[in-house]
């Protein structure tokens, strides 16, 4: 499979914050902003080329995002592959003996349908496919 790297996750404490931080940083404006309910994150993009960068900062205190900040402190999350087909993508990585951590696809950020491959079998890093549902 040939994946592209559709965008890297950093979990931030405050978007206020971290906004600003980012657009110095990557010398581009934030052009997105985003609450996801599901996923109890709000998110905020920045476009690097053809990658983007996704801040995911936690819309509770005891969602995903603040327990990883929790447990890890902030920094990157997990990398995110875009795949024509996620639901053939999530079959094929079952066969091959890979955990997912949800079994259908779930609608994400920026309009895309998510899963997420459990980091023990991927080296410690949370893996992300995503499809457009465009």
């Amino acid at each position: 499979m040939d994946y592209k790297v559709e965008h890297i996750g950093i979990a931030v404490k405050d978007l206020d914050t971290s906004i600003p931080l980012f657009e110095q940083l990557l010398g581009s404006p934030c052009y997105k902003t985003e609450s996801v309910d599901s996923e109890a994150v709000n998110t905020a993009f920045f476009l690097q080329q053809s990658t983007k960068i996704e801040l995911l900062e936690s819309s509770n205190p005891e969602g995903p995002i603040a327990k990883f900040i929790n447990k890890k402190g902030e920094g990157m999350h997990h990398i995110a592959f875009e795949v024509p087909d996620i639901v053939a993508e999530m079959e094929r990585l079952k066969k091959l003996g890979f955990t997912l951590l949800n079994e259908t696809p779930k609608k994400g950020a920026d309009n895309k349908l998510i899963c997420f491959v459990h980091p023990k079998v991927t080296n410690g890093v949370l893996i992300e496919l995503c499809q457009s549902i465009d």
